[in-house]
């Protein structure tokens, strides 16, 4: 994922200590660890009309390295969230049918790099990829990321721990910790879009120029 610029907090968003957001709790995150497991939550995600979508990669520290990602993808429904770590038993392939469909919106923020590197490592050309860094433009000056659209629409404060996001996630197991982030960076966008399309906002549909 690509963090857009307003992660770094917005000054009209410290005047007030907001509320907390509430995120997922621990039992409404699945860890996939097999291909059964794949399969079934792929037939989960593919009857939804949108699901929240984003990838983790081991982070890089050493100039000119390359990254070596992604490898973690986060799918999220309205209630439940599923991690697939990018190991054999979970390639990415298994969700060629959600990822390249059309049909089923895939909604985030900061996507184009989480969308290049399915393409150049799984073969994987992505299709009905929402950008909600690009999708929520105009409403302010700024562009949105999940910090400010928590802000925005439900007035809370979502927290984000550089510690964990920073964390490698090629490796197992992940901590509790790791799991509720990496869940709810792939829930809380379609959470945010659920709640503009509520209050009369418009998407554009990607490759259409169609309204959804």
């Amino acid at each position: 994922m690509t963090v857009p610029a307003d992660e770094a907090p917005a000054a009209e968003l410290a005047v007030v200590e907001l509320p907390p957001y509430r995120c997922l709790a621990l039992e409404q995150v699945q860890l996939v660890r097999t291909p059964e497991a794949a399969q079934d939550a792929l037939a989960e995600l593919l009857k939804a009309d949108m699901v929240g979508f984003d990838t983790e990669s081991k982070p890089t520290f050493r100039k000119g390295e390359e990254s070596t990602g992604p490898h973690l993808i986060q799918l999220a429904t309205d209630d439940r969230a599923w991690l697939f770590p990018l190991v054999a038993a979970t390639d990415a392939t298994v969700l060629k049918p959600l990822l390249e469909s059309p049909h089923v919106l895939k909604v985030g923020f900061g996507l184009k790099d989480d969308v290049k590197r399915l393409a150049g490592k799984f073969g994987i050309q992505c299709a009905g990829i929402v950008d909600l860094s690009i999708a929520l433009r105009g409403i302010q000056k700024q562009d949105f990321g999940a910090k400010t659209s928590v802000a925005h629409f439900f007035g809370q404060k979502l927290q984000k721990s550089k510690k964990i996001s920073t964390t490698n996630w090629a490796r197992l197991p992940y901590s509790p910790g790791q799991l509720l982030y990496a869940a709810n960076d792939a829930q809380v966008p379609l959470r945010v879009v659920r709640e503009w399309l509520r209050r009369g906002g418009k998407l554009v549909l990607p490759g259409t120029g169609g309204n959804h």
